[in-house]
């Protein structure tokens, strides 16, 4: 089985036997300490627990059942298509739905409110002239 790199671009993910090993020798240290020495280390820093465990109970030889086809793992967090109402007043939208829908930082829209759906419509402002 072939490692792959960190998200952070810094080290290998280990996997199999020098997973194994590497996991044994810092046995004394916490969980986070050990999979951040393993490469299980996200974009952010933040720690990749799931990938760690699942590259732990694979290299122990148990078959995951929720393997893609080809060894792949789950996409990780999805979004979850709802938000709410910060306290300041702030109805924030995420970066996963505006890279989905291919918007751009500085990009500007008009915000057009349908009263009788209840619904909020972001209209791009060169597009602002149409109707949806």
């Amino acid at each position: 089985m072939a490692a792959g790199r960190s998200a952070d671009g810094v080290g290998p993910m280990l996997e199999g036997k020098a997973l194994l090993d590497k996991a044994r020798s810092l046995s004394n240290r916490p969980e986070d300490q050990i999979a951040r020495a393993c490469g299980y280390v996200g974009p952010s820093g933040r720690v990749l627990k799931k990938s760690f465990y699942r590259a732990l109970v694979a290299a122990k030889g148990y078959a995951l059942p929720t393997a893609l086809a080809g060894g792949g793992f789950s996409k990780g967090r999805q979004a979850e298509f709802r938000t709410r109402v910060h306290g300041n007043g702030n109805l924030l939208i995420g970066q996963a739905y505006t890279r989905r829908l291919g918007l751009e930082p500085g990009q500007e829209f008009r915000i057009e409110i349908h009263h009788e759906t209840g619904a909020i419509w972001l209209l791009p402002m060169e597009d602002a002239g149409a109707q949806p």
